[in-house]
């Protein structure tokens, strides 16, 4: 008695751009989970999916590589806060990280990738 698995469907290209739109704005979970909520998102999102689509998985891992980077200038920001100077850099990080977000989640709800500046290429 061998049970065989339905082939799957293939993903179509509106899920497929759903995903890519989540891989990015999920990133905003970080608003609420304030340590690790912006890797959080991106983070299962891609795990979860990349499998699915080569583009869900480039999308994915531009967007993983932008929130490593982010937490990176993060931690020294925050070591800069002992001279004061790391107060404002965090605010500029914050608004830095919002904005981009927001930008490659209406590019990708477009059709398009987008790759986010002054990001450190760790998954390539």
């Amino acid at each position: 008695m061998e049970t065989t698995q339905p082939p799957s469907a293939p993903i179509s290209s509106a899920d497929v751009r759903t995903w890519n739109v989540l891989c990015h704005a999920s990133a905003l979970l970080g608003l609420f989970l304030h340590f690790l909520g912006h890797l959080l998102g991106p983070l299962i999102v891609w795990l979860v999916k990349r499998g699915d689509s080569p583009e869900i998985d480039a999308h994915g891992k531009e967007s993983l590589n932008f929130q490593l980077s982010m937490l990176i200038y993060d931690a020294i920001a925050a070591i800069l806060c002992i001279i004061l100077i790391g107060i404002p850099i965090l605010i500029a990080l914050w608004i830095m990280n919002t904005v981009f977000v927001i930008i490659a989640s209406i590019r990708a709800s477009e059709g398009k990738f987008y790759r986010y500046p002054i990001t450190i290429r760790f998954l390539s």
